[in-house]
Parts: C-alpha cells; structure tokens; sequence
C-alpha cells in the first residue's frame, strides 16, 4: 500500500538488531534478550482474516501471543465478537470520557452503550471510597451486560503531575526518575522502575481499575520539548528502552494492562497535541535513531498496548495524525512486528479538534480503541451506521473489538493469579522511596 515500505522494512530490521543490544550500562548478562521481529506478516489493518497470524503460529491454546493474552482466549474472543450486534461491536471499540463524579454515570454508559470501558480523570474523582464505589459500579455493569470479561477502566497514573489519583493513590516521581536511576546504577535502576510499576499496578487494581495509561516511552529533546518533559524516562534512547521495558515488566506483574506512549514518539515535538496538531519533520531514519528504540523495548517485553499519538510526522503521512495515519499502523504491525491493542490518544485534544469524524477515521486506519471522542454517545453512533453501511468493514470492528476483549481475558487470568496483597499501599510508598532514592 505504501511506497516508502520498502525503506520501512529495513529500517525497522536495523531498530530490531540495534535495540537488541546492550544499552548503556547494561552488561551482556544484564540486556533484554535480542529477537526477532513478532510476526513480519501480520495481517494489516482492516484485513478480512483479523488474525490469522496468531492462528498460524501454534495449535496450542496456550501458547502465548507476543503481547500476552494466549491463542485461545484470542480465538475465544474472536468467536464472541462475531455473535455481536452493531451496537455491541461499536462500543467494543470505545473508551468513552464522563463528567462529574456519579458512578452511576460511567456504569450507565457502559451498560447502554456496551462500551468497552471508561478513562477516569482528576475531575471524575473525589476520595479512595467513591472511586471504590464507582469502578465497582463500572464492572458490574459490563457483567449486565452479559460480559464475562472485566471492562476497561483505565487512568492516567504515569507518576509526577501526570497522575489523575492524586491523593487517592501513592505518589511516585516523574518517570525521567528511571532513566536517572538506570544511568547511576543499571541494574539497580531497572530494579526499581520494575517495583514502581508493580507497585503502582497493583495499587491501581486494589482500586478496580484494569487499564496504566503508562509507560510513557517518548524520548524527550528537552527544553524545546513542552509536552512530554520529565514524564519521558530520558534524552538518552538507550536509557530510556532500558526504563520502559522494565516498567513494562512490572505491569505485567501486577496484572494491568499497560500502555506504552505516544507512537512513535512525541519527544521530539516542539508543540503541544493538546491544543494543536504539532508537525514532526523527523526522517524514517532519524525515528529509527531517536524515538522507536523505546517502543520496540516494550513490544520484546510483550507490552499489550500501544497509544498512537496525534502528531503529523511529514515524512510518513503528512497532513494526518499519526492516530489516523494508515502508514503509521502499518509502520508499526508490518513493520516491527506488534500484535496487540492499537490505542488512540484522547480524541477530544486540540490536535485533532474540528476534524470529520476522527474516530472514524482513526478505525478505519487501524486503531482498536477509540480513546475518549468529545461525545461518546454520537461517535459510538456514527460507528454503529459506519458498520452497518459498509464504511468500515465489519471485519475490521471485529478484528479491533476481539483484540480488546483477549487482552481483558488475560489481565482477569493475571489477576486472579497474583491477589492485591494487604499491604499495598505500604508497598507501593516504599517503591516510590526506592525510586526517587537510586535517582537522586
């Protein structure tokens, strides 16, 4: 489909040997193994066989995908989909934002509305015991609604200011904090970005939610960068790889569903996507050197999750946000290999203000959910007679909504594997002293 995969292929077999390899500080026995890309033929998006790839690899139901859930919970969640109403399969694939602090609110619009979960923000959240309350309420509406699997409820909780349970939740630092830590001590610096992100999954599920809108795994050019700042791990590519995927390793530990940001990396960005779509001139091969590196540390970490930005990068798809970007999909599934879920960032900022029917657009691109859209009820809508049309195939909701649903089966089947302990908050304080102490 695109005239620059050519140059895509073998830049991104050159990300794959080069961040193989030992990254600063990391010794030989330390390093993230090297592999392969997951799979060089994954279907692309919108593919009438929405995930043959996967079907191909074992007959072994529990085998593992590359991005955790196993190969039959994904053929499990395949088979459910398909049984799906219109209705059902657009709500499967959306993230719906809320107002106010009712939890019966949010529990209301995924009861109706099938969504696949909500994004609590800072304004959605009053103490520990309403939040309780209205993830409590968020779950049983999705089991109303004939589920069997948990809903997505999903927060931003990165650590420093970008944390929507602030006094609700441990604080922990920015999470330039683990580059800083890796840099004076590599493998006591992963050590404890690992606990940080244990610690804080953990303490997000003894709070009901399933979904870390984290790491962030941009790598930052400093000053001139004015979104993403102390929230990336490091100006250092390799320091940061190192940062995300330990975090990625933690996540997974405490059986949450992470989600690693904002690709293919919004540190190079001299404009903030919340107000405006910044323009990123950054060849293919200046992504390669500075921003995949990060991203493709957490895909060997099998991160389920990946959030596309809103970015317009110039040499890949101009004039369209990464998120709505087919070449930016297929960068990422053809090209270095990633299988899971397929996040937009929040379709309610600046950057893809005033654009027809973005969360269309980001659909039919490629996305598996649609984060946030301004109105959850007429995009969930618009999707609903998109499918019904045949403006989008129903194949390519199918393929995005059974993704979603594998990855709530396997963060159920973690979950139930590691229970929250008791003292979580103890822990999770004392992991947030670790960091900051091996940092600073």
């Amino acid at each position: 489909m695109l005239s620059i995969r050519p140059r895509l292929a073998v830049i991104a077999t050159g990300v794959l040997l080069v961040s193989g390899c030992a990254g600063p500080g990391q010794t030989p026995d330390d390093a993230e193994p090297a592999t392969s890309s997951p799979s060089s033929s994954a279907s692309a998006p919108g593919s009438d066989d929405p995930a043959a790839p996967e079907a191909e690899a074992t007959d072994d139901p529990d085998a593992p995908t590359s991005w955790g859930p196993t190969t039959g919970e994904l053929q499990q969640a395949q088979e459910l989909v398909s049984t799906w109403s219109s209705d059902q399969l657009a709500g499967g694939v959306i993230v719906g934002r809320f107002h106010g602090t009712d939890p019966q609110e949010p529990a209301r619009m995924v009861r109706d509305l099938h969504l696949a979960g909500v994004s609590v923000t800072g304004a959605n959240v009053l103490d520990r015991g309403q939040v309780l309350a209205m993830t409590s309420a968020i779950t049983e509406a999705a089991a109303a609604d004939g589920r069997d699997h948990p809903p997505v409820i999903g927060v931003d909780q990165e650590g420093g200011y970008v944390s929507h349970l602030r006094g609700i939740a441990t604080d922990f630092p920015h999470f330039q904090s683990a580059g800083l830590a890796i840099a004076a001590d590599a493998r006591l610096g992963r050590r404890v970005t690992r606990s940080a992100a244990l610690a804080t999954g953990l303490e997000l599920r003894d709070l009901g939610f399933t979904w870390v809108f984290a790491p962030v795994a941009d790598v930052t050019i400093g000053a001139a960068d004015p979104t993403i700042g102390a929230r990336s791990p490091s100006q250092d590519p390799g320091l940061a790889s190192q940062a995300v995927g330990a975090a990625i390793k933690g996540y997974d530990d405490a059986g949450v569903v992470s989600t690693v940001k904002h690709f293919p990396g919004h540190g190079g960005a001299t404009s903030d996507s919340h107000d405006t779509l910044p323009l990123l001139d950054s060849t293919l091969a200046e992504l390669e050197a500075h921003d995949l590196p990060p991203f493709e540390s957490a895909f060997r970490q099998h991160a389920p999750a990946v959030m596309l930005s809103h970015l317009d990068l110039t040499e890949i798809a101009p004039g369209v946000p990464a998120s709505m970007a087919p070449e930016v999909y297929d960068l990422l599934r053809d090209d270095l290999g990633f299988e899971g879920v397929t996040i937009t960032d929040s379709l309610g900022m600046g950057a893809v203000g005033g654009r027809p029917t973005p969360a269309l657009q980001a659909l039919q691109a490629g996305a598996d959910l649609l984060l946030m859209p301004v109105d959850t009820a007429t995009t969930h809508q618009i999707v609903a007679d998109a499918i019904d049309s045949g403006v989008v195939s129903r194949a390519r909701v199918e393929e995005a909504a059974a993704r979603v649903v594998a990855v709530q089966m396997w963060q159920a089947r973690v979950a139930a594997r590691r229970p929250v302990p008791a003292d979580v908050v103890e822990r999770a304080r004392a992991a947030s002293a670790d960091l900051e102490s091996a940092a600073y």
